[in-house]
């Protein structure tokens, strides 16, 4: 039998539930304690909980909506433009070859959060499939979310 050990998830696990959506509820949070990077007037940007890959970010509205057909124009053009200053800050920080960019609507496209849209920004490295995602399809992430998340809030652009 083979075991993953993945002890932050306990948390997740063991700990209460909120009622409000996550998304929302992080907006009142402490940045870092919630590992937001950065915020804006309609969207933020913080690192994703469970992540795919080391750096994964979400650009997330602050308008509870479960699609980019509800938002309005100003709060499209600033997830776009946040969109393109987590890329600069990833791109300083962490050095990856590539991006998965993507918007998941709905269970079926695998919106694990399908009420509150949100964008993905996954940075993506040459051989990053290693043998253990492609054999036992399971992903390592090689760093703490507190470390990329101090990497990345360092190498926010400035206006």
């Amino acid at each position: 039998m083979r075991h993953l050990w993945a002890p932050w998830r306990i948390d997740f696990i063991r700990g209460p539930k909120p009622e409000e959506c996550v998304f929302c509820a992080k907006i009142h949070g402490d940045d870092d304690v919630e590992h937001i990077v950065a915020r804006g007037k309609h969207v933020y940007v913080a690192l994703n909980k469970y992540p795919y890959n080391n750096g994964h970010l979400l650009v997330i509205p602050y308008a509870h909506v479960p699609s980019i057909e509800d938002l309005d124009d100003a709060t499209l053009l600033e997830l776009m433009h946040m969109t393109n200053k987590a890329l600069q800050a990833l791109k300083a920080a962490m050095h990856p070859h590539g991006f998965n960019i993507g918007i998941n609507l709905g269970a079926e496209a695998g919106a694990g959060i399908r009420d509150h849209v949100h964008l993905h920004i996954v940075p993506r490295w040459a051989a990053d499939a290693n043998f253990i995602s492609v054999l036992a399809n399971t992903r390592t992430i090689p760093q703490w979310l507190d470390e990329t998340y101090r990497e990345l809030k360092a190498h926010w652009p400035r206006e």
